[in-house]
């Protein structure tokens, strides 16, 4: 038995923005603060993930944050000729305060202000809850360009896409483009009539009431890979109503080749083996069969 329109226009709505909008405000101005260490600095602070994206769903309470150092940045040069490599070094000399004096800093400066509320985390500094503020994951992040497919023939003539960098607890580089992600999936909520987000909230409801059941793990299919999941579902699959854009969606994910799928930030395939960045095609199938499951026996 399918489940019913009601229950799926319930799953598809938004969840409370309120208290998170006050949490990232709070937690904004005190990193703003201008007795910081890093006053002077260039940097920006903005929301990422569910809340910046509109796909938060009841259960979340998690706000994640970006705070990302400008006066400095990593870089992918690579794909440049030797003459262009020349020419970014003579423009570019190394920074003398980088990403690890920066992260340094926000650490200090947080703990000043939130005291044992804060600890460094795999990925992100941890604020914890505090009355009505919620808990809060904070990513230190510094600008990054990659010159791939690119050139660099002077400070005025470069061609790059620009995305965040920032090291987990065991040291790797990590890389992202959250803005371009963003971007990409309000497009496509507006290409599809405006039924792309509450899928994506339909999707992760579901994947919380399958991990309460103890079918799947919840960390089987992160929200991020939901989303890119729904990204690669050409549009005309939604609208007319949840039911049919469930079936029509899944249906064509499940039969075609996923193989060429990419992140709704389009800047990395979304089924890769051996990637911090990518999700495992066994991880992603296995999900797809559950959700089936859960499907018919509702």
């Amino acid at each position: 038995m399918a489940i019913s329109e009601s229950q799926l226009v319930t799953w598809s709505h938004q969840g409370s923005i309120t208290q998170s909008s006050a949490t990232y405000n709070t937690i904004k101005n005190v990193l703003a603060q201008p007795n910081s260490p890093y006053t002077g600095c260039d940097y920006k602070i903005f929301l990422q993930g569910s809340y910046g994206n509109d796909t938060n769903i009841y259960s979340e309470s998690d706000v994640d944050i970006v705070i990302q150092l400008e006066t400095a940045f990593y870089h992918n040069v690579e794909d440049l000729s030797h003459d262009q490599k020349a020419v970014f070094a003579s423009v570019y000399p190394d920074a003398t305060y980088g990403y690890f004096d920066f992260k340094k800093d926000v650490m200090s400066h947080l703990t000043k202000n939130y005291s044992n509320s804060v600890k460094d985390g795999k990925k992100a500094i941890q604020i914890e809850a505090n009355g009505s503020r919620r808990k809060a994951d904070l990513i230190v992040a510094i600008e990054y360009r990659n010159y791939s497919d690119s050139s660099f023939l002077s400070n005025s003539d470069n061609r790059y896409e620009t995305g965040i960098c920032f090291y987990s607890a065991d040291n790797t580089k990590i890389t992202n483009y959250p803005k371009q992600h963003s971007a990409n999936c309000t497009t496509k909520h507006q290409s599809t009539n405006q039924w792309f987000k509450p899928k994506v909230r339909i999707l992760k409801n579901m994947r919380g009431r399958m991990a309460e059941e103890g079918m799947i793990e919840a960390s089987l299919a992160p929200s991020y890979y939901i989303e890119g999941l729904l990204y690669n579902v050409p549009n005309n699959k939604f609208g007319k109503s949840y039911d049919d854009t469930f079936v029509n969606c899944i249906n064509w994910i499940v039969d075609v080749d996923r193989n060429n799928f990419v992140c709704a930030n389009e800047q990395y395939y979304l089924l890769r083996e051996n990637s911090s960045l990518t999700w495992r095609d066994a991880q992603c199938t296995e999900f797809l069969r559950v959700l089936c499951d859960f499907w018919k026996q509702w």
